[in-house]
């Protein structure tokens, strides 16, 4: 029997390149290491172009007599965009590279490193009149050129306000007014076993609405690949293909409840499984992206274990419920209150955290520096704390992203990366490529959302630290090296 296969909804599913890479395109595919479960490593792949088997037929599922979906679709529809993205590869081989640099500086100063261009569908939902959108951050990783086009069969370009890969969420905005958009609901409030709505873009069939239930909540299915990533998705068994990545899930009143952005699946199609992004976590990464250019995040400062039916009863708890609290973080919030390890936390303000999931959902929902209310089990007492929640630095400093600033003598635009980006690549610093002119590192086949982590051997991240480094070569030789968000480390050197 096959393995089912998370795979993040993301409509790949109709890429070119040119007219011959399709083929080449199919086998482009991404994993990290992930914990042993029910979806792991051994069955997490993106969605490739075709499907391997046929498609099985969905069973159809008769809704009570007193549902009805009319207002809630078309409250929804013109609210939920279509999103075309373009990414621009440029060869990173060492052949092609350095190939490029011989050109350049013995004969050939027009000679560029081979491109291709893949294309990309996802969609968004927009969040405002003037213009901001919600999606899927692997709808817009790395793109070149998004391209939104309305129900109305409008189309706007967009740009990159921020992403979180942390949440898989991005926020983009297009130059408009007057547009409908959707109001958030409160996922807390979302009960297992409602009625929902998923508006979305499968397969470039545009507008599809489809309905089903919610399934379960607090799903960590372990496919962001990263420890500090927030998984509690709502699962739903509303139909989800390729191409509903960042669309809507909304409740019968036509509510933003959830953004989807996974499916589970043998096939590459639906089979039953949908998951989505908890509204009241897209609310607050959103207003992060907007106030500070990154999102904030905020830790309560312990390591976690889950509950089991052995620890309840070593413990003498009555239920087993709540979280086990195996360490307390020096200097993070929970240590400062009170907080012990042994501890079983059972709510964070008024709300159970029975999985280390609906911790994380919880806590995600707030930014350094607020003060959250946490309940406790200690010794056959409950006991009550305020605990006041920190940044990974253990400081409630807010993180605003720093302006973009040009290097004429890389012939690149530059940002420093933020927190998210630092613990998705595993690095302290860097300096992301925002935009390409023609300069070296362009005839080179850098590209945008290159990290720059060192020149000549020194850590770069900031404006002044570069031009340290840059000060700091040795005869005419500059080595550079980096990394792209897929991982794929580059070093070179050029000469003057």
């Amino acid at each position: 029997m096959k393995k089912n296969k998370i795979q993040i909804a993301r409509n790949i599913g109709f890429i070119t390149a040119g007219a011959v890479l399709m083929a080449g395109i199919i086998g482009i595919t991404q994993s990290n290491k992930r914990e042993k479960g029910i979806f792991n490593e051994d069955n997490i792949e993106r969605l490739s172009v075709q499907p391997r088997v046929q498609p099985r037929t969905a069973s159809f599922v008769s809704l009570p007599q007193d549902i009805d979906f009319i207002d809630a679709a078309e409250k929804t529809v013109n609210a939920v965009v279509h999103i075309r993205t373009e990414i621009i590869r440029r060869s990173a081989t060492y052949d092609d590279f350095f190939g490029s640099l011989r050109d350049y500086f013995y004969g050939n100063p027009h000679s560029t490193p081979s491109r291709r261009s893949l294309v990309g569908f996802g969609s968004g939902v927009v969040l405002s009149a003037d213009g901001y959108i919600v999606t899927n951050n692997h709808v817009v990783e790395g793109a070149d050129k998004i391209e939104v086009t309305f129900n109305d069969k409008r189309k706007m370009n967009a740009t990159i306000i921020g992403t979180d890969p942390s949440t898989d969420l991005a926020l983009i905005k297009v130059d408009a007014d007057q547009l409908e958009y959707l109001e958030f609901g409160n996922s807390d409030d979302v009960r297992i076993g409602e009625w929902v709505l998923a508006v979305g873009n499968p397969f470039n069939l545009t507008s599809t609405v489809t309905a089903g239930i919610v399934s379960a909540k607090a799903r960590n299915i372990n496919i962001l690949g990263n420890r500090s990533s927030i998984e509690s998705f709502i699962q739903t068994d509303a139909v989800i293909n390729r191409g509903n990545s960042g669309g809507a899930l909304v409740n019968n009143q036509g509510e933003l409840i959830g953004i989807n952005a996974a499916i589970a699946s043998h096939t590459g199609v639906y089979e039953g499984y949908s998951f989505a992004i908890p509204a009241n976590i897209v609310r607050k990464v959103v207003d992060d992206l907007i106030r500070y250019g990154e999102p904030q995040r905020a830790y309560l400062g312990v390591e976690i274990r889950e509950m089991t039916f052995e620890l309840a009863e070593e413990l003498e708890m009555k239920a087993i419920k709540g979280v086990y609290v195996a360490g307390t973080m020096e200097n993070g919030g929970a240590a400062e209150a009170g907080i012990m390890a042994g501890d079983v936390i059972l709510d964070v303000d008024d709300l159970e955290v029975n999985t280390l999931s609906q911790l994380l959902e919880v806590v995600g929902q707030h930014r350094p520096g607020d003060e959250v209310e946490v309940s406790v089990f200690r010794k056959g007492k409950f006991l009550d704390f305020d605990v006041l929640l920190k940044n990974q630095e253990g400081t409630t400093e807010v993180k605003k992203r720093e302006a973009v600033f040009f290097s004429e003598a890389l012939g690149v635009s530059l940002e420093r990366i933020g927190s998210s980006d630092k613990n998705n690549l595993g690095i302290n610093n860097g300096l992301k490529v925002t935009n390409v002119e023609n300069g070296i590192m362009s005839r080179g086949g850098i590209s945008k959302g290159f990290v720059i982590t060192r020149i000549n051997g020194i850590q770069v991240d900031d404006e002044a630290s570069l031009k340290q480094a840059l000060e700091s070569k040795r005869g005419n030789t500059t080595r550079v090296e980096g990394m792209y968000p897929n991982g794929m480390k580059i070093s070179f050197e050029f000469f003057d």
